[in-house]
């Protein structure tokens, strides 16, 4: 018979411990895709892209430390990136159809899913009495679908079918993501797992989330170049260049959605255009000119101050000349005594 002490081990604390951490940290992720879901935000491949990105930074951090090469092949990580990016994609958009019961209960399909592909590849066996587990988790699952199909009124979701068909999607993919991440963190290395799941999930997040990747980076570089503009050519002339942005919006709609617009958009951007040519058009040679003047009047000022200061030590001099004050006495002694000496020392 086991004792108590036995039995609570060390590695059984931790692993309640940190399971029970896991289970608050997905549970918390739930929550907030359910209230973004609420608020009309429909992005789930968006929510998943930062982090992907902080699993690159700070593990892939680590593997340039070490200067090691991959123990896996690189393709590996790819195919896993796709699986985990679309489960992701899958279980987050879910929320938009059906309730986070039904999303939290039915991701537990990801279990029996689990123990299939782990019996398949990676030969684990299974005993009788887990097997059993299994079969009443998914008859559990089975009553979930039910209810949510005759009682979409209480379950909480536009279109709680849908929701469960992409949750039972989801799960699935995610059985892929753990049991292929159980491979690699055995076979090749944590760091290394972590850090190229991390790349390629952002790389592939943002492949699949380009309107929102092409937002931030024009906004990047909009807000990079606003202030060389308005130190070159002032406010004025940036809020009339952006008068123009409401024509390449209708240059889009003509290419991208194939709309026809009336003909008087054009002639709207001509004139714009013609009138930011007239606004900006001999900025430079004016700026040289305004320069130049600026120049010449501070040259003209230094002269006038140098005359000045000359005249004021002339008229000085003269009127110590003519005064005769006891400066100049003194001075004309000393020449005289000068003189003298010069005399005595030739004889």
């Amino acid at each position: 018979m086991v004792t108590s002490k036995e039995f609570w081990t060390k590695k059984t604390l931790i692993g309640l411990g940190l399971g029970q951490f896991l289970s608050l940290l997905i549970t918390s992720t739930g929550f907030s895709s359910s209230e973004l879901s609420k608020k009309g935000i429909d992005a789930p491949t968006s929510q998943s892209f930062l982090n992907y990105v902080l699993l690159a930074i700070v593990y892939g951090s680590i593997m340039l430390y070490r200067k090691e090469p991959l123990k896996s092949k690189w393709y590996y990580y790819v195919l896993l990136g796709v699986v985990d990016v679309e489960a992701n994609f899958l279980v987050v958009k879910a929320y938009q159809y059906t309730s986070i019961t039904s999303v939290m209960l039915l991701d537990c399909w990801s279990i029996p899913s689990v123990m299939l592909l782990t019996w398949l590849f990676l030969k684990t066996k299974y005993r009788y009495r887990k097997i059993t587990g299994v079969v009443v988790c998914i008859a559990g699952l089975v009553t979930v679908v039910f209810s949510d199909v005759h009682g979409s009124d209480r379950a909480g979701g536009s279109n709680p079918s849908k929701g469960d068909v992409l949750v039972i999607a989801g799960a699935t993919l995610y059985a892929v993501s753990n049991v292929s991440e159980e491979f690699l963190v055995k076979s090749a290395d944590r760091i290394e797992l972590m850090s190229m799941l991390g790349l390629f999930g952002a790389i592939i997040s943002a492949i699949q989330a380009l309107p929102f990747v092409g937002f931030s980076l024009a906004m990047f570089l909009f807000y990079s170049l606003v202030p060389i503009l308005l130190k070159i050519n002032g406010s004025t002339m940036l809020n009339l260049s952006l008068l123009t942005s409401d024509m390449w919006a209708v240059v889009i709609r003509i290419f991208a959605y194939h709309e026809k617009v009336d003909w008087l958009y054009f002639l709207a951007f001509a004139a714009v255009t013609v009138g930011l040519v007239i606004y900006s058009g001999g900025d430079k040679e004016e700026d040289h000119r305004a320069d130049v003047a600026d120049e010449d009047a501070e040259r003209s000022k230094r002269f006038d101050e140098e005359v000045g200061s000359g005249s004021h030590n002339r008229g000085t001099v003269e009127r110590s000349l003519k005064t005769g004050d006891a400066s100049s006495s003194f001075i004309e002694s000393e020449v005289l005594n000068n003189k003298s000496t010069g005399k005595d020392t030739k004889v």
